[in-house]
């Protein structure tokens, strides 16, 4: 027997069915999931499309395509399909990101038309903690940014993702949608960092939290401080923050090639419990 399948934009009353779908995997999904609970699947709202993959006239798969390409509980039948309409439509995000496996075949079936990329990550361990590190002392000095501080974490938040994406969030359109981002996390309480002497030493933010899990972003130590252990009691901190405030599951993504950073997580408490992928344009 032949299934039918199809893949169109959902739209506001296809809610339900979609965050039926995201909750099926809360930690690989909690970027999405906090969008749509936040936003809906309204498009303006949402910052971009959620396109669905139907099998049989049931909703199976999802795919967020936004700033990001982000795959979710998608098979390889799901991605042939979203790989279809992303051709059809042309690039507009600056990366696509999720789970390795959907976002490798998603690659290679992108890449002839969209390539090349800047980048590309094809193994990020996805680790996880659910209680407060037993080894490593959460750092007292770590605590929330305020919201009148915005001209003291700017700086370290963008040489952090300059450091680590290879490009200044400030081109383009002069840092705004960047600003704006920075603003809206230290509005609700989710940026953290240790501060001394009106500089900060260490710095990360909980970027995405949804009831079920959250994930952390955004972890900078400033070079100078380096070598310290500040990225350890730092994040023992944040850690503490998040399972007491936001989520029952605290997760982070790193890069492989980052052997110190993954070292560090594993003394604190992280696991592995999958991999992410990352394409960078």
């Amino acid at each position: 027997m032949l299934t039918q399948t199809t893949t169109r934009v959902l739209d506001p009353s296809d809610l339900d069915a979609a965050l039926d779908i995201l909750g099926r995997e809360p930690v690989e999904n909690a970027f999405v999931t906090s969008r749509v609970q936040v936003a809906g699947l309204d498009p303006w709202r949402l910052g971009g499309e959620m396109w669905g993959w139907y099998a049989d006239g049931d909703l199976r798969s999802l795919c967020y395509a936004g700033a990001n390409l982000v795959p979710v509980c998608a098979g390889p039948d799901a991605v042939r399909a979203f790989a279809d309409r992303a051709r059809r439509t042309g690039r507009r995000c600056s990366s696509i990101v999720g789970p390795a496996e959907a976002t490798r075949l998603l690659w290679k079936l992108l890449e002839p038309s969209w390539g090349p990329a800047r980048d590309v990550r094809s193994h990020q361990p996805l680790m996880i903690i659910e209680r407060p590190s037993a080894e490593i002392p959460a750092d007292p000095l770590v605590r929330r940014v305020r919201k009148d501080e915005m001209d003291l974490i700017m700086p370290a938040c963008v040489a952090m993702f300059t450091e680590e994406v290879g490009i200044s969030p400030l081109a383009g359109d002069g840092g705004l949608l960047y600003q704006a981002r920075v603003a809206e996390l230290v509005a609700a309480g989710r940026s953290f960092a240790r501060v001394e002497n009106g500089k900060v030493v260490f710095k990360a933010e909980i970027g995405a939290a949804t009831p079920r899990a959250c994930q952390i972003q955004g972890v900078w130590v400033d070079p100078a401080f380096r070598g310290r252990g500040h990225s350890e009691t730092g994040m023992a901190a944040v850690v503490r923050y998040a399972l007491r405030d936001v989520a029952p599951v605290v997760s982070l993504y790193v890069n492989d090639f980052n052997a110190a950073a993954r070292a560090s997580y594993r003394r604190v408490g992280f696991r592995e419990v999958g991999a992410f992928m990352s394409v960078l344009f």
